[in-house]
């Protein structure tokens, strides 16, 4: 009898035991202290679960820990929930807190033994971890500054809402053949990166002024390494029947023999464009418009740092960066004390690990603002530092072959006293494997985790991705520049790749990528 593979595992794991169903046996094991099965390990990733490398782990402790994963619906966590999860962090998690790409926040250190108290402190405060993880719909991103935003396009709050309900538990999407993520934005700078979404809505508004929704599809990276396809507009109250007639598509044609064919752009590219949108216009009942409407913001000025005015009156909102999303128990408490002091009452994460404090009293603003330097939260960040996202790293994931969060502190820190007067914005990723979990082939300059040859034997480094960008149809992902090194001369490289651009004649980061190292 032949070997399952990889795919066929899976499919079998969920076939025979839904992952919503697998909540019972995690409170049995932390009842009972019994060794974890390994396929419920699988199906623990329906609760935001993940087994964690063991490379922080004494020697001669044999203890199983887990990554978990808390799903914010708008990346948002009022006071109550700010002082629930530093404390989650500070109690069950060894001071770990790490806020993702997808406005999560996510915890390293986890026992099963704890899980039971965990999930009741989250659901104290309205909080969960079901579809964090697994093959299910992820959280839905969108902006953080939507409804507050004097210039945004469209409130899409209740459409993001409409969303989130449908796909929070839903059991008929609860075995999709892979993850699943969407977005949907009213916001003028185009911030919720669109262009590496599964499915998308972007507000746009026409000439009469009314507003239409784009609609992109599969996009993705890592092996779903593609640009998502613009398939045409639909009016707000459309957006919800597209979103689920698109999910329905995938889960009744995505790819099932092979996980490294599974996303939504495989999808795409199997069945073709046509197909699809005839399968999707059976469904919806209705067609997509087609129309040319708007351009798009390029990736590197995607931001809302700073102080700004609120739409709400008397009200300001702070636009903050943190060092490639690690913030910890200490970064949470401290940011809880100063939002409580100075009357704010909560913050919303983005898609690039910082974060955007959305209500204080426009006359406390600045002194929030000041108070928040003093533990290491810029509102006025460099260019070094706004941009700079880094995934979990060796320390943490099985997949890892090199650390990322020190070594993004350490980068942003040298360049910042390297180049004070540097004043272009630019993105960075620190990526610790080869994959794209930091997305590091859409940033200026992307360093991605691999093995190097140094001293004679292969060791943990990086190879340096230059010139990625994303701007709908004139977007181009980041290339491989053949250029690697350790992890100790990460510093020196960065800092002789941005000396060569200040020193040549080029306007900008990405004409200088683009015709230095490809042409």
């Amino acid at each position: 009898m032949s070997k399952e593979t990889k795919a066929q595992r899976v499919e079998r794991i969920k076939s025979e035991k839904d992952g919503l169903d697998v909540l019972r046996d995690i409170y049995r094991y932390a009842e009972s202290g019994e060794e974890v099965n390994a396929e419920d390990i699988d199906r623990f990733k329906w609760y935001g679960l993940y087994t964690q490398n063991t490379n922080l782990q004494d020697e001669n402790d044999d203890t199983l820990y887990f990554m978990l994963r808390v799903k914010l619906p708008s990346g948002r966590l009022d006071l109550k929930q700010l002082e629930a999860v530093a404390e989650i962090s500070k109690r069950y998690a060894r001071g770990t807190a790490d806020f993702t790409t997808r406005q999560d926040i996510q915890f390293h250190f986890i026992k099963v033994g704890d899980l039971p108290a965990i999930f009741a402190k989250l659901d104290e405060v309205n909080l969960t971890t079901i579809f964090a993880a697994g093959d299910v719909p992820r959280n839905v991103v969108t902006c953080p500054v939507n409804g507050i935003d004097k210039h945004q396009i469209y409130d899409v709050e209740q459409i993001e809402r409409e969303i989130n309900e449908y796909f929070s538990a839903n059991r008929e999407l609860s075995n999709l053949p892979r993850k699943y993520k969407v977005s949907v934005g009213g916001c003028s700078k185009h911030c919720i990166s669109h262009e590496i979404q599964d499915l998308s809505f972007n507000a746009a508004k026409i000439k009469n002024g009314a507003v239409l929704f784009d609609v992109s599809v599969g996009g993705g990276l890592a092996s779903n390494r593609r640009i998502a396809s613009h398939i045409g507009y639909v009016l707000p109250h459309q957006v919800l029947a597209v979103a689920k007639a698109v999910t329905e598509i995938y889960r009744e044609y995505g790819n099932r023999e092979n996980r490294n064919r599974a996303r939504l752009g495989h999808l795409l590219d199997s069945l073709g464009m046509d197909k699809f949108i005839e399968i999707l216009h059976s469904k919806t009942g209705f067609a997509l418009k087609k129309e040319e409407i708007q351009s798009y913001t390029p990736y590197a000025k995607r931001e809302h740092f700073g102080i700004h005015e609120s739409a709400n009156v008397g009200r300001s909102y702070i636009g903050c960066a943190v060092n490639g999303g690690r913030v910890g128990a200490d970064g949470l408490h401290k940011l809880f004390l100063i939002m409580k002091k100075y009357g704010a009452t909560a913050v919303k994460l983005t898609t690039t690990q910082n974060f955007v404090i959305t209500d204080v009293p426009s006359q406390n603003a600045d002194a929030a603002s000041k108070e928040l330097k003093e533990i290491g939260i810029d509102a006025n960040p460099s260019p070094f530092k706004a941009k700079t996202i880094s995934c979990t790293g060796i320390n943490f994931c099985k997949f890892g072959v090199s650390e990322t969060k020190d070594l993004a502190t350490k980068l942003v820190e040298h360049l910042q006293i390297k180049f004070p007067n540097f004043d272009e914005k630019l993105s960075f990723s620190v990526n610790g494997c080869p994959n794209s979990c930091a997305h590091p082939h859409i940033v200026d300059i992307g360093l991605l985790g691999c093995k190097v040859k140094h001293g004679g034997e292969l060791v943990s480094g990086f190879e340096l991705i230059l010139g990625g960008n994303l701007e709908a149809e004139k977007s181009s992902f980041g290339k491989k520049t053949g250029i690697k090194f350790i992890p100790e001369d990460a510093t020196k490289v960065v800092e002789s790749i941005i000396e060569s651009y200040l020193n040549s004649h080029y306007k900008n980061f990405y004409d200088y990528a683009s015709g230095t190292i490809y042409e």
